[in-house]
């Protein structure tokens, strides 16, 4: 299965008997069988669809992503018979009001702040002879994050209302940890001085930005065909247009696929160019393709090695079971 990507301007994507097919100046540059499409991602402005091809999209169950140029997600489209079953949105809105919202919230942030540590592990794991002084702190800091992830266990409460505070104050300082160690172990000349989301006019920060967004997509889509709501979220309070459950169920997942592999492309000495506050397009074309790979390999999981973008899938739909009080949520904590 393939994403295609749009970029240009004036790019059309249209349908050709069983192929999707991307012009450029009326002249086909690009045709791929629809079986073999997962999802469109359309990122530039002055791009056009023929409704034949968002038809036949739509009727396969092939999903069409809009960035803007902040590569932020702003629209998407899917189809109204991919939206799950009724037992599970009363289950999704009811759990607001109760415990079984509480943990769900707990093991998004939980599941959030081990993968930090974890991460943090695999880069200080080649430094304790090489740079001493940079392993030592990086094991304080993975110390003190891992004494937040214990006191947020301990929080309880009758409804997400009651404990949302606590939680978030909790994921804000091991954010703020972790961050730190991460400024120490990227080379100088990045000029990475913290996290910033929007805004960010750096070279790491606005690739962190371009593949949340990219991860964003996938996991809008998994939260989707799980048959959930991706605007009744938890943590994330309500707001028009702010698809709140896709931004709390996201969360586990950033550090293992977005942050590792940047880190990973910034201390090998990729070339990365950011020009005018943008990424350049080679930088995001890198970045897309590392992203792919990182969604395509495997981890441990529940017994048996999986695709991550397999996980991603089935996490959402555990998130269903646990909303029906089927089964027990386990954040996905990957491997270091």
């Amino acid at each position: 299965m393939t994403e295609l990507h749009l970029t240009k301007y004036g790019q059309f994507l249209g349908k050709k008997s069983e192929r999707l097919v991307i012009k450029e100046k009326k002249k086909t540059i690009k045709e791929e069988p629809l079986f073999k499409v997962k999802r469109v991602i359309i990122s530039s402005r002055g791009i056009s669809l023929s409704t034949d091809a968002i038809e036949e999209c739509m009727k396969r169950g092939i999903q069409i992503d809009f960035l803007n140029f902040r590569n932020e997600p702003y629209a998407k489209i899917s189809s109204p018979f991919l939206q799950g079953t009724v037992k599970t949105r009363r289950a999704q809105l009811i759990a607001y009001e109760n415990q079984i919202g509480v943990k769900l919230a707990r093991s998004f942030v939980s599941g959030k702040v081990q993968n930090q540590i974890n991460l943090l592990k695999y880069m200080s794991k080649y430094r304790k002879k090489r740079e001493p002084e940079i392993y030592n702190f990086m094991c304080e800091r993975i110390e003190d994050v891992e004494k937040i992830a214990a006191d947020m266990q301990t929080i309880i409460g009758n409804n997400i209302d009651e404990i949302r505070q606590d939680i978030m104050n909790l994921e804000a300082q091991a954010a703020k940890k972790y961050w730190q160690t991460i400024m120490k172990v990227l080379p100088e000349e990045t000029k990475f001085s913290g996290r910033k989301t929007r805004g960010a006019t750096d070279l790491v920060n606005s690739m962190l930005n371009y593949g949340y967004a990219i991860l964003y997509s996938h996991v809008q889509g998994a939260i989707i065909l799980a048959g959930l709501d991706p605007f009744a979220g938890f943590m994330h309070v309500d707001r028009a247009g702010r698809a709140s459950l896709v931004l709390d169920f996201i969360e586990e997942f950033r550090q293992q696929v977005v942050d590792k592999t940047v880190f990973a492309l910034v201390n090998r000495g990729s070339k990365l160019i950011i020009k005018e506050d943008r990424l350049s397009k080679d930088t995001k074309y890198k970045l897309r393709n590392k992203l792919k790979k990182k969604l395509s390999s495997y981890q441990k999981y529940e017994g048996k090695k999986e695709k991550i973008k397999t996980i991603i899938q089935r996490q959402a739909r555990h998130v269903a079971t646990h909303l029906r009080e089927e089964r027990e949520y386990q954040p996905f904590v990957g491997s270091w």
